[in-house]
């Protein structure tokens, strides 16, 4: 494993100790074996933009309690302003994510996260998300049960 993706691993577990007490639930996975785990489209907790690929690697976001989801976005894809009514926290784990903070997805606001970064997505604050040319793959932790809460209504996906 590369010191990168290691140093992701390690926030990724820094972000699930934060985001909550933990169960008394073991749990170690590997790349390959979150690899083989099931991927949905939207989720609780995801923007519901097509062709993002979902996995809940811990808990259930959708009830109280800590969470992580693995989001997969492919590229040249952009999630409009939206918030969650949960204090997230999330890892870039591959890829380069652009992220942002305001009521509208727009270039300037957004900051290039190379693998290894960290940000916060705090409770009712507005924010955004893009691709560019290549994929990225983002571990969020939060404390359910979650939501998402786009700025303008008709920007939210429909199912």
């Amino acid at each position: 494993m590369s010191p990168r993706r290691t140093a992701a691993l390690g926030l990724a577990l820094v972000g699930a100790a934060l985001a909550g007490p933990l169960h008394a639930q073991e749990l170690r996975l590997t790349p390959p074996e979150i690899a083989a785990l099931a991927k949905g489209g939207a989720g609780a907790g995801t923007s519901g933009v097509a062709g993002i690929k979902t996995t809940t690697l811990y808990g259930d976001p959708t009830r109280p309690g800590p969470y992580t989801i693995e989001i997969r976005v492919p590229p040249h894809t952009r999630i409009a302003a939206h918030s969650h009514k949960d204090e997230r926290t999330a890892v870039v784990a591959s890829g380069v994510w652009y992220f942002g903070y305001g009521k509208r997805n727009e270039d300037p606001l957004a900051k290039e996260l190379p693998p290894g970064s960290f940000y916060t997505e705090p409770a009712g604050v507005d924010h955004f998300a893009q691709t560019h040319d290549q994929p990225a793959s983002v571990y969020i932790f939060g404390y359910g049960p979650t939501s998402t809460d786009y700025v303008v209504a008709a920007d939210a996906p429909k199912p």
